[in-house]
C-alpha cells in the first residue's frame, strides 16, 4: 500500500511547502491538495515548488475539475512540471464542487469529465488529441507521463471511472461503502474489456492520531459535511432508495446547509448534523494500532493507497507516527536473507 498527505494550500505557501517536505521526510508517496482558486492559493504554483525542494513525492490535485480551465492549459500546467522535475505528479479530477459552486456555477455533467479526462491525458502524455475540430500536441513535451484518477461517488461517476480512469479516488473511509464501490468501478472496468486490477484505488479521509475521541471527532466532523454535499447531488438524482449504500446516504437527513467559506475546517459551524458514528467510520482516528487496524481492511479489499487529510491540530505529529509506526507495518516486506 502507498501513502498521501492531503492539505488545503492556505497561506503562506511556505507551509504547504514545508508539509510536503516532511511528508517525503517520512516517506509518503504523494502529496495531494485541493484545487478550489477562490477559497486558497493556486496549487499548481506550490507545486512547482514543491518539487524543486523534494526528490521522489509525487503532487497532484485532490480534485480538479474540467470548468475552472481550459483542459489544454491544464494539460500544459502537468507536462511542464514533469519536464521541469521529472514525472511526479498525477491529477485527481471530478465534476467539480466548491471551485464551481463559490461563483454559482454547478458540477460539470459527466460527458464533459469523460471528454476532459481524454485530451489532458493525451496531451500530458506528449501525444496528439482531437479538440475542438483539430489535432493538437505539444511540440515542445516529450516523454510526459500522467495518470488521470477520478473522483466519484455516484452509480454513473463510478461506471465513468471503471471505464476510463486510471485511479479511482474514494473520499470516505467506511470499510462496507469502499468495498461497494470499487467491486462498481471494477465490475464497469470488466464490462468494456479493461484489466480491473490495472486501476489504482486511493482512499481518502482525515487521519488523526491521538486517544481523545471527543476532541478528534470535533476536528474532523467537516468531512462528513464535505462528503454529505455529494451525497445530497445523489440523492437529489437517485433519491435514498437507489443503489447507493444507505450508509452513505441515510446521515445526511438532518443537513440544512453549506458555508463554502467554511469548507473543510475543522471547528466548523455547519456540520454539527454530523454523528460521531459517521465521523468514525468515515475517518481514521486513534491510535497507530487503531489506524493499522482499520487501513489492513482496506488493504485487504483492494485498496492501493490511503491518503490522510490533514486539516487538523496535529499534523506533524500525525505525519511522524504514520512515518515511523504506521506506514512500515502496511508495506510490502523484502527480507535482506531468506
Amino acid at each position: 500500500m502507498e501513502f498521501g498527505a492531503v492539505v488545503q494550500t492556505n497561506p503562506p505557501a511556505a507551509r504547504t511547502v514545508g508539509l510536503a517536505k516532511l511528508s517525503e521526510q517520512y516517506g509518503f508517496d504523494y502529496f495531494w491538495t485541493f484545487d478550489s482558486h477562490l477559497l486558497w492559493q493556486e496549487p499548481y504554483v506550490i507545486y512547482s515548488q514543491i518539487l524543486a525542494e523534494t526528490h521522489k513525492i509525487k503532487v497532484g490535485p485532490m480534485v480538479t475539475n474540467p470548468a475552472t480551465r481550459d483542459w489544454t492549459v491544464t494539460a500544459s500546467l502537468y507536462a511542464t512540471l514533469n519536464e521541469m522535475y521529472g514525472n511526479r505528479t498525477v491529477c485527481g479530477i471530478g465534476r467539480g464542487d466548491s471551485a464551481v459552486r463559490v461563483t454559482n456555477g454547478a458540477p460539470t455533467t459527466l460527458k464533459a469529465l469523460r471528454e476532459s479526462i481524454h485530451v489532458i491525458r493525451e496531451l500530458a502524455n506528449s501525444r496528439a488529441v482531437e479538440y475542438n475540430g483539430a489535432t493538437l500536441q505539444f511540440p515542445w513535451s516529450h516523454g510526459s507521463e500522467l495518470e488521470m484518477w477520478v473522483a466519484a461517488y455516484g452509480p454513473l461517476a463510478l461506471k465513468l471511472t471503471g471505464e476510463v480512469g486510471d485511479g479511482f479516488i474514494l473520499q470516505c473511509g467506511d470499510i462496507d461503502i469502499a468495498k461497494w464501490m470499487i467491486a462498481t468501478v471494477r465490475a464497469a472496468a470488466e464490462n468494456v474489456g479493461r484489466d480491473p486490477d490495472s486501476i489504482e484505488f486511493c482512499v481518502a479521509a482525515p487521519m488523526y492520531i491521538g486517544d481523545d475521541w471527543e476532541h478528534m471527532r470535533d476536528q474532523c466532523r467537516w468531512f462528513g459535511g464535505m462528503v454529505g454535499n455529494h451525497v445530497a447531488d445523489i440523492v437529489a438524482k437517485y433519491g435514498t432508495d437507489g443503489a447507493v449504500p444507505k450508509a452513505l446516504t441515510d446521515y445526511i437527513k438532518d443537513r440544512e446547509g453549506y458555508d463554502y467559506n467554511e469548507h473543510g475546517r475543522a471547528g466548523n459551524t455547519h456540520t454539527s448534523f454530523v454523528p460521531d458514528e459517521i465521523v468514525d467510520r468515515f475517518c481514521v482516528l486513534g491510535t497507530a494500532e487503531d489506524h493499522i487496524e482499520k487501513l489492513e481492511q482496506f488493504k485487504a479489499i483492494g485498496v492501493t493507497q490511503f491518503a490522510g487529510y490533514l486539516q487538523h491540530d496535529n499534523k506533524e505529529e500525525t505525519l511522524r507516527v504514520y512515518g515511523e509506526t504506521v506506514m512500515p507495518r502496511l508495506r510490502d516486506h523484502i527480507t535482506a536473507k531468506a
